[in-house]
């Protein structure tokens, strides 16, 4: 194929996913614990579709920092059901995947989640439940399509990737702040405090999204980011479509009736992990991702209703 533009050389998302390990020594302090330890309240970590962000593994980190924080947090195994999701107070559900695409990421990519799941969790979040809504460029942002337009969040299941870099050969970290305004001042990103308050942000490749009008944006881009829509993730040529998404979404939140979601499109921020034989530091634990953690403290913080 003519120019031939590939990400990894070819490897398989299995090969590539084994070099990422979780970084045990991430451990950041939280000065005042919203609870004391495990006295608040549940929140489950989706593991029932094929998710490559489990509590133990790839979201360890993610856990502990919860754990850290007093929440007591559960593997949410199996169908999403109604009287299940009910024993805890918010569900995260970061890169869910169907089976066809849990080794083979390439078209199609359909839904993670069956129609009934999808109504059940957006019935429970409209009775108070409170959703964390995590899913990465393709093919994970196609399985999660239906689920996030059930609360008018709109995917693309592609790779949004800044024009500037060269995104071609290599995963550049994408930067979002105050000082540049695409790092959107919010209830969120303010916090509760000035020690809470959020000014950088730092993800590592996903997709872009559009958001409904009573969404609030978190991370936006800015006019050098396109959207990639290949056949199979990472492998990009001549044809492969693209288009400016200036003014698109990577995070954003919503109340919806009684409850609240929060989206995302991209998992690795919220991991510690050291990738490659190098073992370079990806995550919550980067060196030029110093505020993840409180960002992600505060988007729990606003999914249990702690302010507004």
């Amino acid at each position: 194929m003519k120019n031939l533009l590939i990400f990894f050389a070819l490897l398989s998302p299995g090969l590539v996913l084994s070099q990422q390990v979780v970084d045990s020594t991430f451990s950041p302090s939280i000065k005042s614990p919203e609870y004391n330890t495990g006295k608040g309240p549940v929140v489950f970590i989706d593991e029932g579709h094929y998710n490559l962000h489990t509590k133990n593994f790839r979201y360890k980190s993610f856990a502990d920092l919860l754990e850290k924080d007093g929440y007591i947090v559960a593997e949410y195994k199996g169908e999403l059901k109604n009287d299940e999701l009910k024993k805890g107070k918010i569900i995260v559900i970061s890169n869910a995947l169907n089976v066809i695409n849990d080794e083979n990421w390439f078209l199609p990519t359909p839904s993670a989640f069956s129609k009934e799941e999808i109504e059940t969790v957006r019935q429970w979040v409209n009775d108070g439940g409170s959703l964390f809504l995590i899913a990465d460029h393709m093919p994970m942002a196609g399985a999660a399509t239906d689920m996030a337009a059930a609360f008018g969040f709109e995917f693309s299941n592609g790779f949004a990737l800044d024009s500037t870099t060269d995104w071609r050969s290599s995963r550049s970290p994408s930067v979002f702040s105050l000082e540049n305004k695409t790092l959107i001042e919010s209830n969120i990103t303010n916090g509760r405090n000035e020690n809470e308050k959020v000014k950088i942000a730092v993800s590592f490749t996903g997709q872009g999204f559009n958001i409904p009008d009573d969404a609030t944006p978190i991370l936006v881009f800015n006019e050098n980011f396109i959207n990639l829509l290949p056949d199979t993730a990472w492998v990009f040529d001549d044809n492969t479509s693209n288009y400016n998404i200036k003014g698109w979404s990577q995070g954003a939140y919503r109340k919806y009736g009684k409850g609240r979601v929060v989206v995302f499109g991209e998992a690795g921020m919220f991991t510690a992990q050291l990738v490659g034989p190098d073992k370079r530091k990806m995550g919550m634990n980067s060196e030029f991702a110093p505020e993840n953690f409180q960002l992600l403290l505060n988007i729990i913080h606003w999914l249990d209703g702690k302010f507004i």
